[in-house]
């Protein structure tokens, strides 16, 4: 992982065991996790990965464009989580039907989750015009998820206020862009980079009144707005049924990227009370998780 190493708890952790007892395998007996994390050092991903192999790992699990980038350069099987973006343009694999090299994984549809989210964001401001777009500009994987995101908010007639950044300062930097030019709503794209300043955003957010939509459920969880994206228990379950492929004998070239079938949209209604902003009923009620 580019953050921390996977808990045995966490959401995605938990995920993956299960899947992989599904498979047959039981942590302990015929099963051993190493785990390793860059908490956010980037550069320290190609000797993570290399640690691994050295550790006797047979597959790689990875999370993030950057690490998968790390993973292929070994030449391991690699199985990607998720968070890759369009492992095809980014050159991660010659194609989703069949890769062609060592990684395979769960892949996702930039462009359609970038329409569902602004046109969530639109029923919730019908009269949404500016929307600011919040990414890690250093990550080829995210730059193309934004993209797709810019380009869906133009198809729907809104303005993007581009707010590229690269490291925790440069949040400092997009505040102050939003505050001389103050959007209607903020998008942001959900990396390490982003995650690890989470905090800062929702603050941003609720101190300036901002409804916010973010990519995956536990950021809403956390204190963010609105989320609409795949359900990552079921990435990491999918993951693991990959890897048990792999395991017996399977190659990544031959295992085509699969597409998530689960779908997350989750709204905070207190956060929604702390900027003033009430939910519409309908809205509302297609939400798979409402926080309270």
């Amino acid at each position: 992982s580019t953050a921390a190493p996977l808990a045995d708890d966490s959401e995605q952790g938990a995920a993956f065991l299960r899947g992989m007892r599904q498979a047959g395998y039981v942590l302990g007996q015929n099963l051993a996790v190493e785990r390793r994390g860059a908490r956010g050092r980037i550069e320290q991903l190609p000797a993570l990965a290399q640690e691994l192999i050295a550790a006797g790992a047979d597959v790689l699990v990875v999370n993030g464009y950057r690490t998968a980038l790390a993973a292929k350069a070994t030449g391991h099987p690699t199985v990607v989580a998720a968070g890759i973006g369009d492992a095809v343009v980014t050159g991660l694999v010659e194609s989703l039907a069949r890769p062609g090299g060592n990684i395979t994984g769960i892949s996702e549809s930039a462009a359609e989750l970038s329409t569902k989210r602004l046109g969530l964001l639109k029923e919730l401001v019908p009269g949404l015009r500016q929307v600011a777009m919040l990414w890690n500009q250093d990550d080829l994987g995210m730059t193309l998820r934004y993209r797709a995101s810019a380009q869906a908010a133009e198809s729907l007639g809104v303005r993007v206020q581009t707010l590229g950044v690269r490291e925790p300062d440069d949040f400092e930097a997009a505040f102050a862009a939003m505050n001389a030019d103050t959007p209607d709503a903020i998008l942001m794209v959900a990396d390490t980079l982003t995650n690890l300043n989470r905090k800062r955003v929702f603050d941003y957010a609720v101190e300036r009144r901002l409804p916010a939509i973010y990519e995956l459920a536990f950021l809403v969880r956390d204190g963010g707005l609105m989320s609409y994206g795949p359900d990552l228990g079921e990435l990491y379950e999918r993951a693991a049924a990959l890897v048990d492929r792999i395991l017996r004998g399977e190659k990544p070239a031959d295992l085509p990227f699969e597409q998530p079938t689960r779908y997350l949209f989750a709204i905070n209604l207190k956060t929604a009370k702390a900027i003033g902003l009430e939910v519409p009923p309908l809205l509302l009620a297609r939400a798979d998780e409402v926080i309270e």
